[in-house]
């Protein structure tokens, strides 16, 4: 055996990983495969398996690569990843450094905007109890756009000939690319905490989804949810839907239709204004009218003709009034009278003196009791002996 072919495991490693990285087809390939033991270390990388039913194959995306996802990979999604097979050397293992990874079928942008519409869904961001109504008169329009395009112009150009006595605030932000989530949800939060106000108008013109997706931006969709100013969402087009259009308090279609909803059109206004006068004064003339009409009908009356001939009849109804309740009274007091007298003689009769006046007497001991009977005394006992006239002290012989 020569020792000259004998070659130690990392070497034999290196050489297969050169080998690896010599070959164009395996340096920039496409592989389509379902993800399982999808794994996110606290580093940033993320480690799966793809597998299909036939094999599967170990792969890594590092932080850097993982930072462009715009949606959350899960177990069991089937995907297609882009990158390059390479060895690791220290295990002696192939495996497939993903540099991108989008769903298989669907776009990544529509998957994460069901991922997030979804989470936020559960969190209740898009209840209908957190909508706050908008101000039915704003003075202060805020609007959250791009100080370049031609939404902030339409916006301006509708207030200004609905609504011309509002003061419009632009927050200028960038309405597309990377930098535009975190200046949108700034701009947002700035307005909120100084109150500049009344109502805020967060949008852009039309676009693909790409263009709109700042606005399906988490951050953005949580400033907005804080926001204790009403919020309008007024991105893109009628048929363009955002994350922002749920958590706003009011989606309109397009900037130009945010600006009519939050203002009212004061043309309108003055029109009502003057309806309300033609009818307050036609209300106000009725009604003089109605009083007109009853005066002179009161006036018609005799109580205001002759108001002596209506003192008459008044005296001369109280005369037989009285004369009624003195009959009355007469009647009573003659009753009671008569009541009177029969419960006297009733009482009368009943009255002891009365016995007494016949000749009769009551013995009455000293502690008041009468005496009934000679059983009531004994000998020795003092009593009173009440006559018609006096009294008489005795003793029992």
């Amino acid at each position: 055996m020569d020792e000259r072919n004998i070659v130690t495991v990392s070497e034999l490693n290196e050489y297969l990983k050169n080998v690896f990285d010599s070959m164009p087809r395996l340096a920039n390939i496409y592989v389509r495969g379902e993800l399982s033991n999808y794994k996110i270390y606290p580093s940033g990388h993320h480690y799966f398996t793809m597998k299909d039913a036939g094999g599967q194959l170990k792969c890594v995306m590092f932080k850097s690569s993982a930072a462009r996802l715009r949606f959350r990979p899960a177990d069991g999604m089937k995907v297609i990843a882009f990158g390059r097979v390479s060895v690791y050397p220290r295990d002696g293992a192939y495996q497939l450094y993903v540099t991108s990874l989008s769903p298989d079928g669907v776009g990544d942008l529509q998957i994460a905007f069901e991922q997030l519409k979804e989470k936020l869904f559960k969190e209740g961001l898009f209840d209908r109890e957190h909508k706050v109504p908008l101000p039915v008169f704003p003075m202060r329009v805020g609007v959250v756009t791009s100080s370049a395009g031609a939404a902030v112009h339409d916006i301006i150009r509708v207030l200004k000939k609905r609504w011309p006595v509002a003061k419009v605030l632009l927050l200028p932000v960038r309405v597309q690319g990377e930098e535009a989530p975190p200046e949108i949800a700034a701009a947002v939060r700035y307005a909120d905490r100084h109150q500049v106000a009344d109502v805020l108008i967060v949008g852009r013109g039309g676009g693909s989804m790409e263009d709109l997706w700042c606005f399906n931006d988490e951050r953005v969709a949580r400033a907005i949810y804080d926001c204790s100013i009403p919020v309008i969402s007024a991105v893109g087009h009628e048929p363009d839907v955002t994350i922002a259009d749920f958590v706003a308090d009011v989606r309109a279609a397009t900037p130009s239709n945010a600006a009519e909803i939050c203002a009212p059109d004061i043309l309108s206004l003055r029109e009502a204004v003057r309806e309300y006068g033609v009818r307050g004064a036609g209300a106000v003339e009725k009604r003089i009218a109605a009083q007109r009409e009853r005066l002179e009908s009161l006036a018609e009356r005799r109580v205001l003709r002759d108001p002596g001939g209506w003192v008459d009849v008044c005296r001369q109804t109280l005369d037989g009034k009285s004369e009624r309740l003195c009959a009355v009274m007469s009647a009573l007091l003659a009753q009671d009278r008569r009541v009177y007298a029969e419960s006297a003689a009733r009482l009368d009769a009943m009255s002891p003196l009365k016995v007494l006046g016949r000749g009769y007497a009551i013995a009455v001991k000293a502690d008041g009791k009468v005496v009934r009977s000679p059983n009531d005394v004994k000998s020795g006992d003092e009593f009173t002996l009440k006559l018609r006239r006096g009294e008489i002290e005795c003793a029992v012989k």
